[in-house]
């Protein structure tokens, strides 16, 4: 991420955090790369796992040229997956007075060096930068000043909240809270009542509170992958997309020495309502083939009607473990 929120104007040293989001455009980005590896792959008959590794090459190629760019302007990168970092830009290495000016000139030098299109989010912290980041993907800037947060907040669904999934929304229905706004009018009490320790998590979101910092070099609990489409599509033709994040994702994990034991499959609505689906396979997937054809069957479990179209779609992995761990163990039940 990039850690200085988007400061006013006239506070050239407020602390900021903004989440870059670096998005591969078509062409002649990462998706070209692996077009093109694809059909050199085909024309030269190289054999599958030759394939693999050379479009992980690239895909690791352009990340790291993207994570070069970011270190010009600050050390302090928090990876959040694949191509999604926060930078915290506080005391920035160019000197720049704002985060929105970092944030600028670095989606300008991955568009001019690697002809690559990158959407940023600056805001007072990191989840709010974090909804900044994703208002004007894939290739756009969008700032919250420290005094537009509750214009900004309040009027938003409850979904957009980070951790407020199907459940949690249903539970807050039932109090009649639809809106952040709503959710803000909660005596702190009531919603740890309601929802234990993560009340408390609701009630400072729905006041823009978090305190968390920017941590270089954090093991992810995560790794995931996603992508916007350039226009809403049915879900049967979000295949060649899942197919491109599972290669991405799939040489992601190879950097990553523990074993992730959940496949996680995330879509977005064209009425921007977020549903994901879930499987803990009982061995890890050990290819990119096992990992694509786990998230192809998540699909098949994906039931809002033959004219739904989506926006957005992603492929993540989760519940990573030390490999000992893994360690298969004997049944404790017949």
């Amino acid at each position: 991420m990039i850690r200085n929120c988007a400061v006013s104007p006239s506070s050239l040293l407020g602390a900021a955090i903004a989440r870059l989001y670096a998005r591969l455009r078509t062409k002649p980005g990462l998706s070209a790369c692996i077009q093109l590896c694809r059909q050199y792959v085909q024309n030269a008959y190289v054999p599958m796992r030759s394939s693999s590794l050379l479009i992980s090459r690239v895909i690791e190629a352009v990340c790291r040229d993207v994570r070069n760019i970011f270190q010009r302007h600050t050390d302090l990168i928090e990876p959040l997956s694949l191509d999604e970092a926060y930078l915290d830009v506080t005391e920035n290495k160019t000197g720049l007075p704002t985060a929105t000016l970092v944030a600028r000139t670095i989606r300008e030098q991955i568009r001019q060096e690697l002809n690559l299109t990158a959407s940023a989010g600056v805001a007072p912290n990191k989840f709010l930068a974090k909804l900044a980041s994703d208002w004007r993907k894939p290739d756009g800037l969008f700032v919250i000043q420290p005094e537009d947060v509750d214009a900004f907040l309040l009027p938003l669904p409850v979904g957009r909240l980070p951790g407020v999934g199907k459940v949690t929304q249903e539970k807050l229905a039932k109090l009649r809270i639809q809106t952040v706004g709503e959710l803000r009018g909660m005596e702190l009490s009531v919603l740890e009542r309601g929802f234990g320790r993560y009340g408390v998590r609701l009630y400072e979101l729905a006041r823009g509170i978090d305190d968390s910092e920017v941590i270089p070099n954090r093991p992810p609990q995560s790794i995931s992958v996603e992508d916007t489409f350039e226009k809403d599509v049915l879900l049967p033709e979000t295949e060649p997309m899942i197919r491109r994040l599972t290669e991405k994702l799939w040489s992601a994990s190879r950097k990553e020495p523990r074993i992730a034991r959940t496949v996680v499959l995330k879509l977005k609505t064209s009425e921007f309502k977020i549903l994901t689906r879930s499987h803990a396979p009982d061995s890890p997937p050990s290819s990119c083939e096992e990992l694509t054809d786990i998230a192809l069957k998540l699909r098949e479990r994906v039931e809002l009607g033959s004219q739904q179209r989506f926006r957005l779609i992603g492929v993540g992995l989760s519940n990573f473990r030390e490999p000992e761990e893994t360690r298969a163990q004997p049944a404790l039940f017949d």
